[in-house]
């Protein structure tokens, strides 16, 4: 089999898997065994499906432990409150240079993203909503021109994908959500950079008050936070 054909299986398989995963079909401290998976993704034989663990690995919705095996990762609701904390931090330190930096060009192809937000939300694709969401917010970041920033912001963003997408499942969040996002093109349009970096941290804060007890009570822990949602 040409090399590439391996590749392009391994995408496919890591790909399926991920959606999975972010979608909550396969659960938090679930065991992937190759058996199984290969009920979830059907014609692909062992080698693909375990290059494919091991790519959701390096993102860290997948563990691998020589004892249990691969299962899907876990994390507390304080750890994903420390990634979101640093993940806003990171979008407050692009936005504002963003904002100063983008060009005709991406404002218009930000524009694009926008639309196909919109149209995500008007026909009900959650999955193809969220994806879309998370190239509109990379860009932004990426639009600072910060090549590291811009690396461990993907990085971080990618450990949550599961734990992000919880939150718009309930339809009144989405339709915020939408909402607020055409506030957040609206400031991005007008190079208002300190007015988009809170934009972005009350977007967050609203999404995680959503998620939050979708988290708690799939990990099944009692979510002690207050009226606020924690620290979001």
């Amino acid at each position: 089999m040409p090399e590439n054909h391996h590749g392009s299986r391994t995408q496919l398989a890591a790909d399926r898997l991920r959606q999975l995963i972010i979608a909550g079909d396969l659960r938090p401290g679930q065991r992937l065994s190759e058996r199984e998976l290969g009920e979830y993704v059907h014609g692909l034989s062992r080698t693909p499906l375990r290059e494919a663990l091991k790519v959701l690995a390096a993102e860290g919705l997948v563990t691998i432990s020589p004892n249990r095996g691969a299962t899907v990762t876990a994390l507390s609701v304080s750890e994903v409150e420390d990634i979101l904390e640093l993940i806003v931090g990171l979008e407050g330190l692009a936005v504002e240079r963003a904002c100063q930096r983008i060009s005709d060009a991406g404002l218009a192809a930000m524009e694009v993203l926008h639309r196909q937000l919109h149209e995500c939300f008007r026909d009900g694709r959650l999955m193809d909503y969220f994806e879309t969401n998370q190239r509109i917010h990379q860009m932004l970041v990426d639009a600072a021109g910060n090549r590291e920033l811009s690396r461990l912001y993907a990085g971080e963003c990618a450990r949550i994908r599961r734990y992000r997408y919880a939150g718009n499942r309930q339809h009144a969040r989405w339709e915020r959500a939408i909402a607020e996002h055409d506030q957040m093109f609206l400031a991005l349009t007008e190079r208002d950079g300190p007015l988009l970096r809170e934009m972005l941290r009350a977007h967050h804060r609203n999404g995680w008050r959503t998620a939050r007890n979708l988290v708690a009570e799939e990990l099944g822990v009692e979510d002690t936070a207050d009226g606020e949602g924690g620290r979001y």
